[in-house]
């Protein structure tokens, strides 16, 4: 699968095969979902243990590449729907840009949009690519972090301080309103 090179204005420059890109650490275009229940629980998956990196981790509800092509949310619907076999509306929140070196040698260098979406219904995951799920508060998921940071993956770490502090500016937006 070709994943898209981006600079980091997130502008595209090329693309190149997956595997390729995390073995040369070049920067490119991801998606981080975070599913949210009607309780305000977020959705996390308990990555599968065959996966190339992070096996075993707990993340968020759903993370890949669109692939050259397709646009963001069309593609993240897409894989929401491979992982974990529902599909919801999802928004852009933010993005952000991070980098980290995996003890495989692989390098994830990614621009990651981050997009929300709220989800009660049923869920069915794909076995190949998660091992386990379950709804947590964010504060349960803040204390976990302290408690036990590496049962979860880089990436999540480094996007839950970002989406607590997009969460309050959209409460403060509506207060203001």
């Amino acid at each position: 699968m070709d994943v898209i090179l981006v600079n980091e204005q997130d502008e595209p420059i090329g693309k190149m095969e997956k595997i390729e890109v995390h073995q040369k650490g070049l920067l490119h275009r991801a998606f981080s979902i975070f599913i949210f229940n009607e309780k305000g629980e977020m959705l996390l998956q308990k990555r599968a243990a065959g996966k190339y990196h992070s096996p075993g981790l707990w993340t968020n509800a759903c993370c890949s590449h669109p692939q050259p092509g397709y646009e963001i949310i069309p593609a993240a619907t897409f894989r929401l729907q491979e992982e974990m076999g529902f599909t919801t509306s999802l928004e852009k929140a933010f993005d952000f840009i991070y980098k980290v070196n995996f003890e495989n040698g692989l390098t994830e260098y990614e621009f990651d949009h981050v997009l929300l979406g709220n989800y009660d219904g049923s869920i069915i995951p794909n076995e190949e690519e998660v091992e386990d799920y379950r709804y947590l508060t964010l504060t349960e998921i803040k204390n976990l972090l302290q408690s036990n940071p590496s049962d979860y993956t880089t990436w999540f770490k480094i996007a839950i301080p970002k989406l607590e502090d997009y969460l309050a500016s959209q409460i403060a937006n509506r207060m203001i309103i």
